[in-house]
C-alpha cells in the first residue's frame, strides 16, 4: 500500500480505496473492476453474482443476533469520471490513479480521484472483509456506468435484490442524510454543417477558453460557474470583425460543467490586431462577470490554419446554437430553501466535421419542469434544422414521509454526534429512484463523506470525515435489528 495512506484511519477502508484505484474504471471500462469485486467475494467465500451489465451483488449472511432484522443493501457505483488537466499523461484506459495527501486531505495528481464513488466501494469490501462488523444480512450492490446515465442500475434483474434497506454512500456531504433527488435525461442536438474551400490570404487564430473551475453538473450548478461552451458561443457572436469559423469543440463529459472550449477562426489579415483587441476586451467583460464565480477564466489565442470553413449559413446556426441552448439552474424549490429543482449543464459541443452535436444534461425534481427544457432545446433544433436524441433517462427519487430507515438514520446520527442529521435532497442524480421503481417495498437514504470539486481534477475528500461516515455506517448497520 502506498506509504501516504500507511498508518491513516480508517485503514481498512484506505486500503480497498487504494486498491481500485490502480484499476482503470472510466465509465463504459468496468470489466476489470468488475472481475476484481467478484474474485474478492468469492475469496472471502461469500455468495457473488456478476450480472450481464458487469453489475456486481456480494452476499453476507446476517451475523448473530440479527437472523431477523430487514436485510440491508450497501450501494454505490464503480465507474468514474474520467479528467484530467490538459497538460498531465494519463492514459484513463491503463493507469492507475495517482493519489496524492495534502494535508487531511485525499487528491489525484492531475486527474479526478474516482472517490465518487470510489469510496462507497472502499467501505462496502471493509465491512465484508471485517467478521467483527454487526450487521443484518448484507447485500453489497456495485453498479455500472452510473455517471454516464445509471445503465447499470437500469439493467439489474430485481429478482437479485433481497434487502428492504438501501443504504447507498453516493452524496457528498457529511451530516446530511439524503431521501430525494433529481431525475434527468440527456439530449444530444446535431446540427448538419457544410464547408467551403478556406481564402488563404486569410489569417487563422486559435481562440481558447481555459482556467474555468467546472465541476458536477448537479451539484456545482447552482454555484453558477462558468461554462467555456457558452463563453466560446458567445464571444463568436459578439465579435463585430468579420471572420469566417472553421472549428468549435468544447467539454468532455456530460455531467460536468466544461472548464475548455476553442474554435478556429479566419480574419483578414488587416483584421488581425482588431480581432485581438476584441478579444481580450471580451475576456476582460468575462473575467469581470466571473471573478469571484470563476476567477481563473483566460482567453489564449494563437496562431492557426485551416483549409476549410463553414459556409455562412452553417456559421450562422452554429453560433445561435451554442448561444441559445440553455444552460444553468431553471427553477429553485419552492418548498427546499436553497435546493436548485431544474438545471441543464451545455455540456459538449462535438465537432465530426459534417455535423456538429450539442450535448446537454438535463435535471430536474419534477418531471413536467424536466419535460419542459427538453421541449425548449427540442424548438431550437427544430428551428436550426437540426435532430434531437435523447437517452440516459433516469427517474426522480421521490421523498417516501414515514420511512422507517430514514428514522433509524437519523436517530443513530444524533445519537453518535449530538447532532441533528439535515434531511434533505439533492439536485444531482442518485440510483435510489431507479432501484426503488424496481424494488417498490424497499427504503433508501445516501449518505457519504466531504468531497469537493467532483467531477474536476481537483476532486479531493476529507480523510477525517471518511472515518466519520466510516463509524456512522457501522452505527448504522448495527443498530438496525
Amino acid at each position: 500500500m502506498s506509504s501516504i495512506l500507511n498508518g491513516l484511519k480508517p485503514q481498512n477502508v484506505l486500503k480497498n480505496f487504494e486498491a481500485i484505484s490502480q484499476i482503470p474504471r472510466g465509465s463504459g471500462n468496468e470489466k476489470q473492476v468488475s472481475d476484481y469485486l467478484v474474485k474478492f467475494g468469492k475469496d472471502l467465500g461469500l455468495e457473488t453474482v456478476q450480472d450481464e451489465a458487469l453489475n456486481v451483488v456480494i452476499r453476507k449472511p446476517a451475523t448473530k443476533g440479527y437472523e431477523n432484522a430487514p436485510g440491508v443493501v450497501l450501494q454505490g457505483h464503480m465507474d468514474m469520471v474520467c479528467e484530467k488537466e490538459k497538460d498531465v499523461e494519463h492514459d484513463f484506459e491503463k493507469d492507475p490513479i495517482k493519489l496524492r495527501l495534502d494535508g487531511d486531505m485525499l487528491y489525484a495528481t492531475g486527474t479526478t480521484l474516482g472517490a465518487d464513488n470510489g469510496i462507497a466501494v472502499a467501505m462496502a469490501l471493509a465491512i465484508l472483509e471485517d467478521d467483527n462488523v454487526e450487521h443484518p444480512a448484507l447485500e453489497v450492490l456495485v453498479t455500472t456506468n452510473e455517471e454516464t446515465g445509471m445503465d447499470g442500475a437500469a439493467a439489474l434483474d430485481p429478482s437479485l435484490i433481497k434487502g428492504k434497506y438501501i443504504i447507498n454512500i453516493d452524496s457528498e456531504e457529511e451530516g446530511y442524510i439524503l431521501v430525494s433527488c433529481a431525475g434527468g435525461k440527456t439530449s444530444v442536438v446535431t446540427l448538419p454543417v457544410e464547408y467551403t474551400k478556406a481564402c488563404p490570404d486569410k489569417k487563422g487564430l486559435e481562440v481558447e477558453v481555459s482556467g474555468l473551475l467546472g465541476g458536477h453538473s448537479g451539484m456545482d450548478i447552482v454555484l453558477q460557474k462558468a461554462n467555456a461552451n457558452k463563453l466560446v458561443g458567445r464571444l463568436l457572436n459578439l465579435l463585430t470583425v468579420d471572420f469566417d469559423l472553421a472549428t468549435i469543440q468544447g467539454g468532455t463529459k456530460h455531467n460536468a460543467i466544461p472548464r475548455e472550449s476553442s474554435c478556429i477562426i479566419l480574419v483578414d489579415a488587416k483584421d488581425v490586431d482588431e480581432a485581438k483587441k476584441q478579444i481580450g476586451d471580451l475576456e476582460a467583460t468575462f473575467r469581470n462577470e466571473y471573478s469571484t464565480a470563476d476567477p481563473g477564466l483566460v482567453i489564449k489565442v494563437k496562431d492557426a490554419s485551416a483549409e476549410e470553413v463553414m459556409t455562412a449559413e452553417s456559421k450562422a446556426k452554429i453560433i445561435q446554437m451554442a448561444c441559445l441552448i440553455p444552460h444553468g439552474v431553471q427553477s429553485v424549490s419552492m418548498e427546499i430553501k436553497g435546493l436548485v429543482e431544474s438545471s441543464t449543464n451545455f455540456a459538449i459541443i462535438d465537432n465530426q466535421h459534417d455535423t456538429i452535436s450539442f450535448m446537454s444534461a438535463i435535471r430536474s425534481s419534477v418531471i413536467s419542469l424536466r419535460e419542459e427544457i427538453a421541449e425548449r432545446v427540442q424548438l431550437l433544433a427544430d428551428v436550426l434544422g437540426g435532430t434531437n436524441v435523447i437517452n440516459g433517462v433516469y427517474p426522480a427519487w421521490e421523498h417516501r414521509k414515514g420511512s422507517a430507515l430514514e428514522k433509524i438514520g437519523s436517530d443513530v446520527y444524533k445519537d453518535l454526534t449530538g447532532k441533528e442529521p439535515i434531511i434533505t435532497a439533492l439536485h444531482a442524480g442518485l440510483e435510489c429512484g431507479l432501484l426503488l421503481d424496481k424494488l417498490p417495498n424497499a427504503e433508501a437514504i445516501s449518505i457519504g463523506p466531504d468531497m469537493f470539486d467532483v467531477h474536476t481534477p481537483n476532486e479531493h475528500i476529507s480523510l477525517p470525515s471518511v472515518a466519520n461516515i466510516w463509524e456512522y455506517l457501522l452505527a448504522l448497520l448495527k443498530a438496525i435489528k
